[in-house]
């Protein structure tokens, strides 16, 4: 079944059980999921497509909640958090922080890669094995820390 109509299927249970956080979540989903295919791009989304668009809306709603908490709103981080974890319901599986180094690690070996200079061409192809199933984030950090010791 396709993002879009687990999305409608989700939408139809969300309204029926007056779930306005899942209501929320899963509007914002079909939204960026029309404005991507109306963007001109291309008329198809491929499905690394619709997990690069998910994880952003997750990323934003986790920093929009951080930015409530420090300002000590949590009655505005607590429906952020509720929909980042409903919207992360339709990615994929995430990888642990080991399955995650071990693919780094196999990536600086194949590449060469010695120093901070080749990050981007390290990032660039974990990034692409990784796409949907761990966050850039988390990749980063991990690079970061293997081509500085």
């Amino acid at each position: 079944m396709s993002l879009e109509k687990k999305i409608m299927s989700s939408m139809k249970t969300a309204m029926k059980e007056k779930n306005q956080d899942a209501l929320a979540a899963l509007r914002a989903i079909k939204s960026e999921l029309i404005l991507a295919k109306t963007s001109g791009l291309s008329t198809e989304l491929t499905e690394a497509d619709e997990n690069k668009l998910l994880q952003k809306l997750v990323k934003q709603r986790k920093d929009s909640a951080a930015i409530f908490s420090q300002q000590n709103r949590e009655d505005l981080a607590t429906p952020e958090l509720k929909q980042a974890k409903i919207i992360s319901q339709f990615l994929p599986e995430q990888m642990t922080q080991e399955e995650v180094t071990k693919i780094v690690e196999e990536v600086i070996a194949q590449t060469r890669a010695s120093s901070m200079k080749d990050m981007g061409k390290v990032m660039g192809i974990v990034n692409g094995k990784l796409a949907g199933k761990s966050d850039s984030k988390t990749i980063s950090e991990i690079v970061k820390a293997k081509l500085n010791s």
